[in-house]
């Protein structure tokens, strides 16, 4: 496959491409500053591009099978998530191209309480909310895209961090997937692993998943 990647040198972004590399594939790996190259995968396709001008989204997708959107903005600079969305989405509509979102947990119910989200958890700490409410907003512009764009976005568990890629993990739909214990987590590198499986099988069109351990 031909895949571009948006954010490809942050923490979940250089995860993907380098997952999708080892299975043979075709990474075009983006930045919006060319400073960043040195943080990229060597064997990918190297671009300069910013996933809120649709102009640029385009571009670097036009021809491809698959597009990742899996920018994260700096805190102070949320709302940069819902502008790169929507570039993303309006690109998509115009290329044709399936685009697979990397988004947040906050929005997930949580099991056995009735419905209640992440985000309103009494535990849920004060300085995630920002991000938690832009990642919202990021689902909200996908649920509200044409018909015609082929869309999927993967909510990583309560706990995403670097660690090891074990290969294996469990799908959910909108509630949090949880243990035995009811912890929920799932590492950067399986996440990376989980999106790149979507990309290879598509089984989630238009719609939101989860994975976890």
């Amino acid at each position: 496959m031909r895949i571009t990647v948006f954010g490809a040198a942050g923490n979940v972004g250089s995860r993907v491409v380098a997952e999708a590399l080892a299975r043979g594939h075709e990474v075009t790996a983006v930045v919006r500053d060319s400073a960043r190259f040195a943080d990229l995968h060597p064997d990918a396709a190297h671009r300069v591009g910013d996933a809120a001008r649709v102009e640029d989204v385009v571009a670097l997708t036009a021809g491809q099978d698959l597009v990742i959107g899996a920018t994260r903005p700096a805190p102070g600079s949320e709302a940069g998530l819902l502008a790169a969305t929507r570039g993303l989405l309006a690109g998509a509509e115009r290329t044709g191209v399936r685009l697979l979102l990397v988004g947040g947990a906050g929005s997930l119910t949580v099991p056995g309480t009735d419905g209640l989200t992440v985000i309103d958890s009494p535990d849920f700490p004060a300085s995630w909310r920002p991000i938690a409410l832009a990642c919202g907003e990021q689902l909200d512009a996908a649920l509200a895209a044409p018909a015609s764009v082929d869309w999927a976005y993967l909510s990583p568990s309560a706990v995403l961090e670097p660690g090891v890629r074990t290969g294996a993990y469990r799908v959910g739909g909108d509630e949090l997937v949880v243990d035995a214990e009811g912890n929920s987590s799932v590492s950067m590198e399986d996440l990376a692993v989980a999106l790149v499986d979507e990309a290879e099988h598509p089984k989630h069109h238009r719609t939101r998943f989860t994975v976890g351990y």
